[in-house]
C-alpha cells in the first residue's frame, strides 16, 4: 500500500535533483509524521536524494535514533531531529549543498531584496558559522536549530543550506528560492555588485505575496509534473487533478 507522505518524500527528492540541489548520496529530506510528532520519516543514507522509494525511507524519532527502516540514517540527522524538537509547527526539514548558496556563503555578505526571490528573505537569513563541519551530533543539532530560531530558511557556511516548512512543498519551495536568490546575487556581484533593489516600503507586501501556501504547493505540483514528463513517466493522478480542477477564479499569480 502506498503510503501519502513518503510518496510525497519521494516526489520532493526528485524535484529537488531537478532543479539542481543533488549532491551524488549527500543531501536529505525529512517530514514529521502527523500521528506521532515525535518520529519523523527520513531519505536514508546511501542512495541520493531521487532514489528514495516505499521501501527504503526510514523512520527516525526525536533523539535522532532511527527507529524502522532497513537503510543507514545519515550523520546529519540531528539538523532533522532538533529543528522538529524546537519548533512544533515545522513538519519537514531539509538539508542540501546548492552551489550558488555555498558559494555566496563564502563572500560574508547579507542577501539582498534585488529579485523576487531575494525578496522573500528580505526579513533575514541567519547563518551558522560556529562550524563550517558536518552537523553530526546533537550539540551541533542544537546550536543549528538556535540560529534558525523563528526563521525558515538558513545558511551553513561553507556548507550548505537548511529549510524548514509546515509542510514538504514549503521546505522544498523555500529551499529552490533560496538557491536562486543566492544565484541572482552572484550574478550582480560578478558584474561589480548590485546597485538598485526592492523598494524599502515595497518589502513586506511583496515577501507575503511571493510566498504564499497556494503559491508552494503550486510551485511542487508543477515541479512533480516536470519531472514525470521529462522521464517520460506518467503524472500522478493527484498532480493531474491539480492541474485540471484548478481554481482560476481569484488567481493572483
Amino acid at each position: 500500500m502506498t503510503d501519502p507522505l513518503r510518496e510525497k518524500l519521494i516526489n520532493a527528492g526528485r524535484v529537488l535533483v531537478d532543479e539542481g540541489q543533488g549532491d551524488y548520496v549527500w543531501g536529505h529530506i525529512s517530514a514529521r509524521l502527523p500521528d506521532d510528532p515525535n518520529r519523523f520519516l527520513m531519505k536514508p543514507g546511501c542512495v541520493g536524494i531521487e532514489e528514495m522509494t516505499q521501501d527504503n525511507i526510514i523512520t527516525v524519532d526525536i533523539e535522532g535514533d532511527k527507529v524502522a527502516g532497513p537503510w543507514p540514517r545519515h550523520n546529519e540527522v540531528y539538523i532533522h531531529s532538533e529543528v522538529m524538537r524546537a519548533r512544533p509547527d515545522i513538519n519537514s526539514v531539509l538539508h542540501t549543498h546548492p552551489e550558488h548558496a555555498i558559494a555566496f556563503s563564502s563572500l560574508g555578505k547579507p542577501l539582498a531584496a534585488m529579485s523576487n526571490d531575494g525578496t522573500m528573505f528580505s526579513a533575514g537569513v541567519p547563518v551558522f558559522s560556529e562550524t563550517t563541519d558536518l552537523i553530526t551530533d546533537q550539540p551541533r543539532g542544537k546550536a543549528v536549530a538556535k540560529c534558525l530560531g523563528q526563521y525558515n530558511a538558513l545558511i551553513l557556511r561553507n556548507h550548505g543550506i537548511v529549510t524548514a516548512g509546515r509542510t514538504v512543498e514549503e521546505a522544498v519551495f523555500l529551499a529552490i528560492k533560496l538557491e536562486r536568490a543566492c544565484r541572482i546575487q552572484m550574478l550582480a556581484e560578478s558584474a561589480g555588485g548590485p546597485k538598485l533593489f526592492v523598494k524599502e516600503e515595497e518589502l513586506a507586501d511583496k515577501r507575503k505575496r511571493t510566498n504564499r501556501g497556494d503559491s508552494q504547493s503550486n510551485a511542487f505540483s508543477y515541479l512533480v509534473r516536470r519531472w514525470h514528463l521529462r522521464c517520460g513517466c506518467e503524472v500522478p493522478k493527484e498532480y493531474r487533478a491539480d492541474l485540471e480542477n484548478f481554481d482560476r477564479t481569484g488567481y493572483k499569480g
